[in-house]
């Protein structure tokens, strides 16, 4: 009872108590941590994967590790390319023109 008696007579009652403060940090952290989220998707640019919509992203176009990413109903699907050739036998099925602005036109050929 005496000691109970002494801790009043000197607490603070401004005092802060240290674990509080852990908390503000693990806040802080918590939202660095988004913010690091969000800032990596727009910067490898696909933040048409963050809405609902429908999206396709071709990684490294054109190059023997080209990747498609394909967002479809809510659910993404990666295709990779394997690094050989195409192989085998096969027909002509038509005829791809790239315009200036970029856009691929796929023009099929007649059956014969």
């Amino acid at each position: 009872m005496r000691k109970r008696r002494y801790d009043d007579l000197f607490r603070d009652e401004d005092e802060v108590d240290p674990r509080s403060s852990l908390m503000n940090l693990f806040d802080v952290a918590m939202v660095f941590a988004v913010a690091l989220m969000v800032a990596f998707a727009i910067q490898s640019r696909m933040t048409e994967f963050l809405t609902a919509e429908d999206a396709t992203f071709v990684k490294n176009a054109g190059k023997p590790d080209m990747e498609i990413i394909i967002k479809k109903d809510n659910k993404v699907t990666r295709y990779k390319s394997e690094k050989a050739e195409g192989t085998g036998k096969g027909q002509r099925v038509g005829i791809a023109y790239r315009l200036e602005s970029g856009e691929i036109i796929y023009v099929p050929e007649g059956e014969n």
